[in-house]
């Protein structure tokens, strides 16, 4: 019994804001956003569009290419850090009734930027433990400008708002030995000690918001880019090595790595500390910027329709974000 990946799918908003065009609005430019980060635009949802528009989109896609109706789907796990309310409903459940899927169970999922890694493994750990299930849609989706302080550059030139998904199926094939094939291993980690390195700190339980209180600003995403960026390094250059020693693998074995898409920068000093080629990464972050949960599903579905994936390919895919959280899939295509 394998877990394949039948569809992949992507929703991107049309508004794109360009380094020059985000330039005018604060203290940057494009030389220094590239130079920094390996952007170039991001794509911001319009004031209409929540997390659930986008996530449905990018479903829909998956679900296409998979040749299946919604109907047919067991569960909709959803990983994001924005979602369209807080608390309750869950996003998968609008997104759920939105679909049409009336057989599924419907969960959110937070562990940050590392989302759709938690979701992929939880999707195939409930697949395996339910003889019945079959099929398990898997959605990240951040609408991050909605949660940026626009007035911080620091942070603001770094995120963007889109949704990948991908439909995971359970199927005959085998998952170990000749011929093996779908999702082989993760490794899922966290370290809760840097909580404070990348948050949102009002609107939750510990700092609600008060009746009567004078709103300066809103709730925004918090981080220290410094100790973000030691961590994340660190992170992926564990996390490759381990999926690589436990799976029994090595790295030239590998087709491509899909990172989170955070900053070039990270990506290629992973790289550079394990002797990774950089053409062995695949990065899009130069168009969409930092999408959180939603970078990674993206990216596959922009290099499955590209024709950058052959059946068989072994396939890794890297994340890290708030918790701290971090892990990795490794995927045979």
């Amino acid at each position: 019994m394998a877990i394949e990946i039948k569809g992949t799918g992507k929703g991107i908003p049309s508004r794109r804001v360009s380094n020059e065009e985000l330039a005018r609005q604060v203290e940057t430019s494009d030389e220094w956003i590239r130079s920094h980060t390996g952007i170039g635009a991001r794509h911001i949802a319009s004031e209409e569009n929540a997390a659930s528009d986008l996530a449905v989109e990018a479903a829909r896609q998956a679900l296409d290419m998979a040749g299946l109706e919604a109907e047919s789907l067991d569960l909709i796990v959803i990983g994001t850090a924005t979602p369209d309310f807080q608390g309750c409903p869950s996003t998968a459940c609008i997104v759920q009734n939105r679909l049409g899927a009336k057989s599924a169970g419907a969960m959110d999922l937070a562990a940050g930027c590392t989302g759709f890694i938690y979701g992929l493994e939880t999707a195939a750990a409930l697949l395996c433990i339910k003889r019945e299930r079959r099929r398990v849609l898997v959605i990240g989706v951040d609408v991050l400008s909605r949660i940026t302080d626009w007035n911080d550059r620091g942070t603001c030139v770094l995120f963007g708002d889109g949704a990948g998904a991908v439909v995971l199926e359970k199927t005959d094939a085998p998952s170990e030995g000749p011929g093996k094939r779908g999702l082989l291993r993760s490794i899922l980690g966290a370290d809760g000690s840097g909580a404070e390195y990348l948050m949102i700190r009002r609107g939750g339980s510990r700092h609600p918001w008060k009746a009567g209180e004078t709103i300066d600003s809103s709730a925004c995403l918090e981080m220290n880019g410094r100790a973000v960026y030691n961590f994340a390094v660190k992170a992926m250059t564990d996390t490759i090595e381990n999926l690589l020693k436990e799976e029994g693998v090595g790295i030239e074995e590998v087709a491509r790595i899909i990172p989170h898409q955070a900053n070039a920068r990270i990506v290629q000093a992973a790289g550079k500390r394990l002797g990774i080629p950089e053409e062995k990464f695949f990065l899009n972050i130069e168009e969409y910027a930092n999408t959180s949960a939603a970078s990674i599903p993206i990216a596959l579905d922009e290099l499955n329709r590209s024709g950058g994936l052959s059946r068989g390919d072994l396939v890794m895919s890297i994340g890290f974000g708030g918790g701290l959280t971090y892990g990795g899939n490794l995927i045979i295509w």
